[in-house]
């Protein structure tokens, strides 16, 4: 098991995993978004989630304000778990895709991406990006924007005490997701899942299936009804597919 990290927090390990899930949030997220998936993941996987800085036990922290940035230092942090005996998965949600991607192709540079697999969820493909597609900059555009596209529960939203903590992060968030545009043309030689939800205002069909585009494997993408937080009303579904894409299911009892 590797070492403590404060970028990388154990969701729920095992002694012999069959494979390693290591979730990546969506902009103003942190990693307890994806406590809710893993009973529903096969009792042999582990799982984790990367922890963004500035947030939950890292607040306070400085910031990193942009996804290359993010991708840089998570590329070291998974490094030993690309390296390691069991399949791993990245899986983004949201700007937690676009990490996840930029962290893979840094990870297959350095040549320790040949057990690596990578699930997008809710984004445009980086050859689909528009630039029309920018984030909302000013705070009521921002909570606006949280309440059209259901990530963070109304009641927070609502709450001016916990909106001037949260504020910070997804206004530092939204502005890395607004500056980045990936070279178009980047592709990772790894099986890709891509999810998208029917009715995401943000990310059309054609723009999910163009992910196609940036793997050299196995390309699957699979459309969920729902908006863009279509995970919150599938995590059954989305756990079996995340779990079946690399072939992870419950070893037999000895």
């Amino acid at each position: 098991m590797v070492g403590r990290d404060p970028w990388v927090r154990d969701v729920r390990r095992t002694e012999r995993p069959a494979g390693h899930v290591v979730f990546f949030p969506h902009a103003g997220g942190a990693a307890t978004y994806f406590t809710p998936f893993a009973p529903h993941f096969p009792a042999d996987v582990d799982l984790s989630a990367v922890q963004y800085p500035g947030r939950q036990e890292r607040m306070g922290e400085p910031f990193v304000t942009t996804v290359e940035g993010l991708a840089d230092r998570l590329a070291v942090s998974l490094r030993p778990y690309a390296d390691g005996p069991v399949p791993l998965v990245l899986f983004g949600h949201s700007m937690g895709a676009s990490v996840a991607f930029e962290t893979l192709a840094r990870l297959t540079a350095a040549g320790a991406a040949t057990r690596c697999h990578l699930v997008v969820s809710g984004r445009a493909a980086p050859s689909a990006q528009r630039r029309d597609d920018a984030f909302p900059r000013t705070d009521q555009d921002i909570l606006r924007h949280l309440a059209d596209v259901g990530g963070t529960e109304a009641e927070i939203v609502r709450n001016p005490e916990l909106m001037e903590l949260l504020l910070p992060v997804i206004r530092n968030d939204y502005h890395a997701v607004d500056l980045y545009w990936p070279t178009a043309h980047t592709v990772v030689d790894t099986p890709l899942l891509c999810l998208t939800g029917e009715q995401d205002a943000r990310v059309s069909q054609e723009q999910a299936a163009a992910w196609k585009a940036h793997t050299a494997r196995e390309f699957r993408l699979k459309s969920f009804d729902g908006g863009h937080f279509f995970l919150n009303d599938h995590r059954e579904d989305v756990a079996r597919l995340v779990a079946d894409c690399v072939g992870l299911a419950p070893r037999p009892e000895d």
